[in-house]
């Protein structure tokens, strides 16, 4: 059988099960109600469980092929009479020769790290089985390039994991077509990176993206192109000197952690309407943050800037848009005291963290009665332990 004949089998088998189901549940509301079956309906009914049942066999023997040499494979069945499967093939640690390899028609998951791989070429990823694949780990090879066609086979392809390989290049296109939510490029070689590359017509889902622990000095997009839905983005841990500039781009969760950005300048992080998590913690440069840096950002609400040894002094306006923050680290950086006006810039906030032990908190000032007007006056007050610092 082929994989084309199986993707067709099994929606086909599935409306047949379904079918049967009603029949038998027919079936058993009429003999509660008139005594038993009749011989022909008895008789109807077995050639119909006979018929599904063989066409389970045909699609069972078609789709679990021996697991190839040096390979482990591990078959999940559901559904009815465990009529469906799902196929998980390990092939890690097997050798470079491990390529083009026949999987099962129905494999969902594919593992080819570590082994030693340079190449792969447009052929090795396709061929029955591999149009199921959901899930594909490519990591821990020698890769130094992914062509445009290296994937264009596989259109379920959910989650790739290309880390820890030697790639400088990726081609344009190269992802293009396929529903990724999940993309794991750290520790590779990369030094400029284009997000265009995840752009789709229909924006495709949401994707989490992990560029940590590459060369990257420059990552950029196409103004005028539609913007790639990536909601999670990793630079850490590479050579970033600014901020990216991530205009329209949906991210929710932006790490920058360990670039050597000395300065972070005004509007640096300009429409990034839906970010809510910044880490900019463990940059060893960072010396100043201009004020209104991170006007725009209404909807953040954590951020970190722990481990800032040369971060000094912040003044209040550096926190200008914040609205809704609720949580600041400054654990281990040089800042030791906090504006006193800081509550005026950060309405939301729950908690700010200074230290291990030195911890401050949002909490409501007791309310003074005012003999002119009876009113009584109240408000929020910023609370920290004995040895942190108001100015």
């Amino acid at each position: 059988m082929t994989g084309e004949e199986a993707e067709q089998t099994v929606p086909q088998l599935l409306g047949i099960m379904t079918k049967q189901k009603r029949v038998i549940a027919t079936h058993q509301t009429q003999a509660s109600e008139f005594g038993d079956f009749s011989f022909s309906n008895q008789g109807g009914m077995d050639s119909q469980l006979w018929l599904c049942c063989l066409l389970i066999f045909i699609l069972h023997v078609g789709s679990t092929e021996s697991c190839h040499p040096g390979c482990r494979c591990e078959v999940e069945s559901f559904g009815l009479f465990d009529s469906f499967s799902l196929t998980k093939v390990d092939c890690s640690r097997v050798g470079p020769h491990i390529t083009p390899i026949p999987i099962p028609l129905d494999t969902s998951y594919l593992d080819l790290s570590s082994n030693h791989m340079e190449t792969l070429t447009d052929s090795m990823l396709t061929g029955p089985g591999y149009t199921t694949l959901v899930s594909l780990d490519l990591s821990n090879n020698k890769l130094t390039r992914v062509h445009s066609k290296t994937f264009s086979k596989l259109r379920y392809l959910e989650s790739l994991d290309l880390s820890s390989n030697c790639l400088e290049v990726l081609s344009d296109g190269c992802f293009s077509g396929l529903p990724l939510t999940e993309v794991d490029l750290s520790n590779n070689r990369l030094q400029e990176f284009r997000l265009d590359i995840f752009t789709s017509k229909s924006h495709g889902k949401p994707i989490n993206l992990d560029l940590s622990n590459n060369v990257l000095t420059a990552v950029s997009r196409n103004p005028h192109s539609s913007s790639p839905n990536i909601q999670s983005l990793s630079l850490a841990g590479n050579r970033l000197t600014a901020v990216p500039l991530l205009q329209s781009v949906p991210v929710r969760s932006l790490n920058l952690d360990g670039n050597p950005i000395p300065h972070i300048q005004e509007n640096a992080f300009v429409g990034m309407t839906e970010l809510t998590h910044l880490s900019l913690s463990s940059l060893p440069a960072l010396t100043s943050i201009q004020p209104n840096s991170f006007k725009g950002l209404q909807n953040l609400q954590v951020l970190d800037l722990s481990n800032c040894p040369k971060l000094k002094d912040l003044k209040p306006e550096v926190f200008s848009g914040l609205l809704s923050l609720q949580e600041l680290n400054l654990s281990n950086s040089g800042v030791t005291a906090l504006p006193s006006k800081l509550l005026n810039y950060l309405p939301s906030i729950r908690s700010i963290t200074l230290g291990p032990n030195l911890h401050c908190w949002k909490s409501r000032k007791q309310g003074q009665f005012h003999p002119h007007t009876g009113r009584v006056k109240s408000g929020d007050t910023l609370t920290c332990d004995p040895a942190a610092t108001l100015l």
